[in-house]
């Protein structure tokens, strides 16, 4: 479903990514992992057309979307749970919902936000709150949510349980395998590498704005090097 080839990209003069391959196909859950600053989320601003690439290309059920601006990749499929949650501080729940579907023109958004409270039935309660006045984990689910709406084919996460309780790190890994389970095919970016590679298919290991390992998430689980390095044993 999509294929990323030789793919560099950088901050100013500064190159962040030398050439990292990798594809997701339809249906997996594939991850990258890797330290701070090693690329990861660097690599997704380039997919999602927020980072300009350099070189290389990036490839969506075979169309090449390497030049394509942010929203036309989210008309081909695409969309981005981003790090931080950054939902509408002072829209309510059910507003940010609605702006999870803005790009489409169907009538079925109304049966979508109703199929998102029953997929997190907090929302339900909280749906005409501030989005703002919810706690950490609760802006997370309605970030998923939000992303959701967008009826993508392929939805990216990015560090989704980044500054969130042990507790509410496990209720989002289970979410995101349930969507999974769903049929969504999923490109998830997260520090916490235990979670990640219990969810994964496939994954690959960023070091430096390079792919130094790859394998299944088990492999990369029994790994030594990313045993040591990552998953704190």
């Amino acid at each position: 479903m999509l294929t990323v080839k030789n793919l560099h990209a950088g901050y100013g003069k500064t190159d962040v990514l030398h050439g990292i391959s990798f594809e997701v196909k339809a249906g997996q859950c594939v991850t990258l992992i890797g330290a701070n600053g090693a690329g990861k989320s660097s690599a997704l601003r380039c997919i999602t057309g927020l980072l300009p690439v350099r070189e290389g290309q990036i490839f969506f059920e075979s169309q090449e979307i390497t030049q394509y601006s942010g929203h036309r990749i989210v008309r081909t499929g695409i969309t981005m749970c981003p790090e931080g949650r950054q939902v509408f501080a002072e829209m309510s729940v059910t507003e940010n919902l609605k702006m999870g579907a803005h790009t489409r023109r169907d009538k079925e958004q109304g049966a979508d936000i109703d199929r998102m409270m029953d997929l997190f039935p907090v929302l339900r309660k909280r749906a005409r709150q501030m989005a703002g006045t919810l706690s950490g984990g609760e802006q997370e689910m309605l970030a998923i949510a939000r992303a959701l709406m967008s009826r993508p084919k392929l939805c990216i996460f990015d560090e989704p349980s980044l500054g969130l309780a042990p507790k509410i790190v496990q209720e989002v890994g289970e979410t995101i395998a349930r969507i999974k389970a769903d049929g969504m095919t999923i490109l998830l970016v997260e520090q916490n590498a235990n979670m990640a590679l219990g969810l994964a298919d496939q994954a690959y290991l960023i070091e430096a704005g390079e792919i130094v390992l790859q394998g299944t998430g088990k492999e990369l689980m029994s790994n030594p090097e990313v045993s040591n390095a990552y998953l704190g044993h």
